[in-house]
């Protein structure tokens, strides 16, 4: 196996990849920072559902079973768009917070208060490292 310099970026591409070849279920070696952005997927409706499988003594994985329309088969996650890397972290204060399609979509945001969406950072007062964008 080779190294994951980006493992935020493997997480994103690896969802992104599963919506375009229209898989029900994608599994992601587990984090914690990728279990909590995973759970703020999940809660605002990104994703159907998810299973932490955390074996002793190893990494673990993440099963994700995303989001598809009934009818039209249209994945719930338009876009996942990478912002911080790691050549290039990006961090914002509590004074601007980034909007995602005007509040449509969402930022996640690491910060002192843990991995959180831009509109709850904008209540908590807090700024971070802004991870990425779903919408």
């Amino acid at each position: 196996m080779s190294k994951v310099t980006d493992p935020i970026a493997d997480y994103l591409t690896r969802v992104r990849n599963a919506i375009q070849a229209n898989h029900r279920v994608v599994d992601i070696p587990s984090s914690n920072l990728k279990k909590e952005m995973t759970k703020l997927l999940k809660e605002k409706g990104y994703i159907l559902n998810f299973k932490f499988e955390d074996e002793v003594g190893f990494q673990g994985n993440i099963k994700i079973a995303l989001k598809y329309n009934p009818e039209s088969k249209i994945s719930a996650i338009k876009a996942l768009k990478r912002i911080s890397k790691p050549g290039l972290r990006q961090y914002c204060d509590s004074s601007n917070i980034p909007r995602v399609l005007n509040g449509l979509g969402i930022a996640i945001i690491s910060t002192s208060k843990g991995v959180i969406t831009d509109k709850e950072a904008r209540v908590l007062n807090v700024g971070g490292e802004v991870l990425c964008y779903v919408y």
